[in-house]
């Protein structure tokens, strides 16, 4: 994709994977809006880096996420970038309920309600730019669940398919659809502490955005690359060993 002088629309992006892409393209001579829930990390995030835009947003919300797209449309109607990173993670034990539907609902909305709508709200406005791309932040876990977060698995798994039909749909226009799959990433996604031991935060949008520039349609990291093209057998196995291994550490889940 064109790496340099867009407008760029991140959702998620005042912290972790969003940030760190933020930056990125900021570096590379684009105009970056962040988009996010609290105020307070957007306020921090335009402190470090002055040039951004900010948009206080919940994503969760029909009613907001065409707030936005209006917003944008008015204010920034050259965007022509979206960045479907905003996400969140629910470790869930599916013989105990814990929370009423609308606690579990939210992982839906988010992960899935929320970038398929701006997906279909931008894919239109989109066309009419001369270069133009969607990137939708997935998971390895879309490929191979977590079996702990399977709520968050499956909602990573209708991303997955959503953008592979995203893409087929708009191959014959101007608009280019990536789908990113981070393996564990050392972010607070999901709870602070719990991706310590992931990927190293730089080293992976680092190599997500030489990926951008190069054009691959799907991009993964170390252990979710190899997921891509691995057996459905591999996979299965995979996801079983995981779980094991999960309990093992977790005795209590």
């Amino acid at each position: 994709m064109k790496i340099s002088g867009n407008t760029v629309l991140i959702t998620g992006g005042a912290t972790g994977i969003g940030f760190a892409l933020a930056q990125r393209f900021l570096l590379a001579d684009n105009t970056v809006i962040i988009v996010g829930r609290r105020e307070d990390k957007l306020t921090e995030a335009k402190d470090k880096h002055p040039d951004l835009h900010i948009k206080g947003c919940d994503i969760s919300i029909e009613a907001e996420r065409t707030s936005l797209f209006n917003w944008i449309n008015t204010d920034f109607p050259q965007v022509n970038v979206l960045v479907n990173n905003a996400g969140i993670q629910q470790r869930v034990n599916l013989l105990q309920e814990a929370h009423e539907w609308d606690y579990y609902k939210k992982e839906i909305s988010i992960n899935v309600d929320a970038p398929i709508h701006l997906s279909m709200l931008f894919a239109s406005h989109f066309i009419q730019q001369e270069h133009a791309a969607i990137i939708n932040i997935s998971s390895g876990l879309a490929i191979r669940p977590g079996v702990w977060v399977p709520i968050y698995s499956a909602t990573k798994a209708a991303l997955h398919s959503f953008t592979v039909s995203l893409r087929i749909q708009l191959a014959q226009t101007n608009v280019k659809v990536t789908e990113v799959f981070p393996p564990a990433v050392n972010t607070d996604l999901g709870g602070a502490g719990l991706h310590t031991f992931g990927a190293p935060l730089q080293d992976f949008a680092d190599s997500v955005f030489s990926r951008l520039k190069e054009g691959d349609h799907e991009i993964g990291y170390g252990d979710s690359e190899a997921r891509l093209t691995a057996s459905k057998a591999e996979n299965d196995k995979g996801a079983i060993e995981a779980w094991r291994n999960f309990l093992k550490n977790n005795p209590d889940f």
